[in-house]
C-alpha cells in the first residue's frame, strides 16, 4: 500500500476523530484568561523593568519560546495543508487545528503584554525575526507528519503545564502567577486534544499498514526537534528551559517516547513487517534506549551540580572558605 491508499483508508478514522474532538474540546475565550485590570500604558522612552514581575530565566525563556512558536502558525498550516490534502475531512481538520492554535497565541500575547512579564520590544523583534524566516519542521510525508505532530503536541502540552506550575512556584499568590497558570493550563488542554487526534490516527495507520508507518516513526524519533528552532537564541533558551526542568531530554524520553511510541503504539509487538520495516524497528528501539541512557546521565550531572551549588552556598553562609 502506498501513502495515497493509506490516507484514503484513514479518511473515516479522521472523520470519527474530528467528531470526537468537537465533542470534547469545548469553546473558550482568551479575553477571560487575561488580567486586564493590571494593564496600563507603555510610556514612550520608559524601559521595561524585569523586577516588576521577578521570574527565573528559565520561565521567561519558556514563555518567550512558547509564544513565538505559536506565532509561526501560518507556516505550520502551509505544511499541514500540503501534507494532508485540501479536500474533505483533511481540510476541515487542518483549518480547525489552525483556528485553535491561533487562539493560543492571542491568549498568551495578551497575557504577557498586560502583565509585563516579558520585554514587549524583545518579544516583537523576536516575532518579526521568527516569522520573516518562516523556519518550521517539514516532514517528508503525511505519515511522517502524523507521527511528528503527535510527539510535538504532547511535548508542547508538557512544556505549557510545567511553565504554568513554575509561574505559581515563582510568584506564589501574585495575580500574574495565578492568571498565567490558568491560561497556560487551558492552552495545554487544547494541545492534549490535538495530541490525541494525531496519536490515534497514527495508531489506525499502524493497524492498516505497519510497514509503511514504522519507518516514519523511526525517522521522526531520530530527527525530532521542537518547532521553535528558528527563534532568535533558540539554543540558549532551550538550554535554560532544560536546566529549569520545564522540558528536557529525560521528560522527552519518560513522558513521550516510552509511553507513546513503545507502549501505546506497541512497536515491539507489531507483526508481518517487511525486512525494511524490521530494520527500522530495531533502529528505533535502540535509539530510544540510547536517548534514555543519555537523559539519565544528564539528569544525574544536573543533580550533582545542584548539590555542589547548595553546598557552596552553605559554606559561604557558615563562614567557611571553599578550597
Amino acid at each position: 500500500m502506498n501513502e495515497a491508499g493509506l490516507l484514503h483508508e484513514l479518511t473515516p478514522v479522521a472523520e470519527n476523530l474530528t467528531t470526537r474532538h468537537y465533542e470534547t474540546c469545548k469553546p473558550w475565550y482568551p479575553h477571560e484568561f487575561v488580567p486586564w485590570s493590571m494593564g496600563r500604558d507603555f510610556e514612550p522612552g520608559r524601559d521595561w523593568d524585569p523586577q516588576e514581575v521577578p521570574l527565573p530565566a528559565a520561565v521567561r525563556s519558556a514563555l518567550f519560546v512558547n509564544l513565538l512558536t505559536e506565532d509561526n502558525l501560518p507556516y505550520y498550516f502551509q505544511t499541514i495543508d500540503r501534507m494532508f490534502g485540501r479536500t474533505g475531512i483533511w481540510r476541515e481538520w487542518s483549518h480547525r487545528w489552525t483556528a485553535e492554535e491561533a487562539r493560543h497565541s492571542i491568549a498568551m500575547r495578551d497575557y504577557l503584554t498586560v502583565t509585563r512579564t516579558l520585554d514587549p520590544k524583545t518579544l516583537e523583534d523576536g516575532r518579526m525575526s521568527q516569522m520573516s524566516g518562516g523556519q518550521v519542521p517539514d516532514p517528508e510525508s503525511a505519515i511522517d507528519g502524523f507521527v511528528y505532530v503527535a510527539l510535538q503536541e504532547l511535548a508542547t502540552r508538557i512544556a505549557h503545564r510545567n511553565t504554568g506550575r513554575a509561574l505559581i512556584e515563582s510568584l506564589g499568590d501574585h495575580p500574574v502567577g495565578k492568571a498565567g497558570y490558568e491560561m497556560l493550563g487551558r492552552v495545554a488542554a487544547d494541545e492534549n486534544f490535538h495530541f490525541l487526534f494525531y496519536r490515534d490516527i497514527t495508531s489506525a495507520a499502524l493497524e492498516i499498514a505497519p510497514s509503511l508507518v514504522l519507518p516514519a516513526i523511526e525517522r521522526q524519533v531520530r530527527e525530532f526537534e521542537m518547532p521553535g528552532t528558528g527563534i532568535p537564541g533558540f539554543k540558549q533558551h532551550a538550554d535554560a528551559i532544560a536546566r529549569g526542568g520545564l522540558y528536557n531530554l529525560l521528560q522527552h524520553h519518560d513522558q513521550i517516547l516510552e509511553p507513546v511510541v513503545m507502549k501505546w503504539w506497541k512497536v515491539e509487538s507489531l507483526q508481518g513487517l517487511t525486512a525494511e520495516a524490521e530494520v527500522a524497528r530495531d533502529a528505533l528501539v535502540r535509539q530510544i534506549g540510547r536517548i534514555g541512557k543519555a537523559a539519565r546521565r544528564l539528569a544525574e550531572r544536573a543533580r550533582e551540580a545542584t548539590e555542589r551549588a547548595k553546598a557552596t552556598i552553605g559554606d559561604l553562609r557558615s563562614g567557611a572558605v571553599p578550597r
